[in-house]
């Protein structure tokens, strides 16, 4: 049975999860000359700062599984509530970057370029249904529906720790690469 805040809420979650992600995957088609300037600023720092925001939000998430477990449902919400926050914000700062910056190739040879590779390929495919699993968990939680809440985190706590987690990995890949 349909609710009524279902009606609204749920084709939004749709929309933002096709959306979202298309106009990402956009990005690394995106021309070098396409790229903007913000008022000159050097956004050079910005990886780092998105290992910050993902190593935050896997601590964040398995934190709030802790809770959980230990039937602390408020400071689960708040936690929960604030990974996915963090989690728009690098999405906001990832935009951005690569607005700003070429892309930086990886230059690792041999074990570690598979290694990376194997990494950045899963990282970037298992980012795309971290978004609308993480709604949907969200929204069913606060709407109190938790049997479809935990049949949707089930598939979601996963997925969106292996995203944080090596989106921390992939950084310390690419330390050497930036300048």
């Amino acid at each position: 049975m349909m609710r009524n805040n279902d009606k609204v809420y749920i084709p939004i979650i749709i929309c933002l999860s096709i959306i979202i992600p298309i106009a990402v995957a956009g990005l690394m088609f995106m021309p070098d000359n396409w790229h903007i300037e913000f008022g000159g600023a050097d956004l050079r720092s910005l990886p780092f700062f998105h290992a910050i925001l993902n190593g935050s939000t896997a601590v964040l998430l398995f934190t709030g599984f802790i809770l959980i477990k230990n039937k602390k449902i408020n400071w689960h919400r708040i936690c929960m509530i604030s990974a996915f926050l963090l989690s728009a914000v690098f999405l906001v700062s990832y935009v951005i970057s690569k607005l700003s910056t070429p892309p930086v190739p990886f230059g690792g040879e041999g074990m570690i370029r598979k290694a990376y590779f194997f990494i950045l390929i899963t990282h970037i495919i298992l980012s795309v249904p971290v978004l609308p699993l993480a709604l949907l968990s969200i929204y069913r939680g606060i709407t109190g529906e938790f049997n479809k809440h935990m049949k949707i985190v089930k598939w979601a706590f996963p997925i969106w720790m292996y995203v944080a987690v090596t989106g921390v990995l992939v950084y310390i890949f690419m330390i050497p690469y930036y300048s």
